[in-house]
């Protein structure tokens, strides 16, 4: 089976069952993007716009997503996207803990499917499932080695794109820090290739 099966099968199955939030939604937001990326983005909850579309980040924090990618000549349809909770949280509130914890296994499997390189979260939210009791203003931008389920990857914890349209200093931040990705990019695959010399 393709990873694309496998997400699909996911979707399904989280489709079926009543997880929090389902309820007050009109879809579910499961996520988008290339199985196959190297580079794997986890915000924090559908807005309206991802609810009506059933997709996430398309609203005015999407476009600025997408304004972020091209300044580092990333494609959208290139990466994968998702949030700590798949459906609308009422009025755009923050999720609570316990609606991260039951979306945290489906979560979990996207991320064994995919089996991304780079994490980067967007926001606190998805920021503490991997660097838990740091905070974002001290840490953004930074690249931080994490063992994940017996696998290293690379968690780059970055402001929300919406906390960046509410603030000018920290669009200017999440500015610089996109800027870094190509280099951890570029890292990586010189440590694959490194690796491939040595089996050679």
């Amino acid at each position: 089976m393709t990873k694309k099966q496998d997400l699909e099968n996911l979707k399904s199955e989280m489709k079926k069952i009543s997880l929090p939030l389902k309820k007050g939604a009109t879809n579910l937001v499961f996520g988008e993007g290339n199985p196959d990326t190297k580079i794997f983005f986890l915000g924090e909850g559908p807005g309206y716009w991802e609810d009506i579309k059933a997709r996430p980040f398309v609203g005015n924090a999407g476009l600025f997503l997408n304004q972020l990618l091209q300044s580092i000549k990333v494609e959208r349809k290139d990466v994968f996207i998702t949030n700590v909770v798949c459906y609308r949280p009422p009025s755009n509130r923050d999720p609570f803990p316990e609606e991260i914890e039951a979306f945290e296994p489906y979560i979990d499997k996207m991320l064994e499917i995919i089996k991304p390189k780079i994490i980067v979260t967007l926001g606190r939210f998805s920021m503490a499932k991997f660097l838990p009791g740091v905070k974002i203003s001290i840490v953004h931008g930074k690249a931080f080695d994490v063992n994940w389920r017996g696998r290293q990857i690379k968690v780059v914890p970055m402001y929300h794109p919406a906390a960046a349209l509410r603030n000018g200093s920290v669009m200017l931040q999440i500015k610089e820090d996109f800027l870094k990705v190509p280099g951890l990019l570029k890292e990586m695959n010189s440590k694959i290739d490194a690796k491939q010399i040595q089996l050679i």
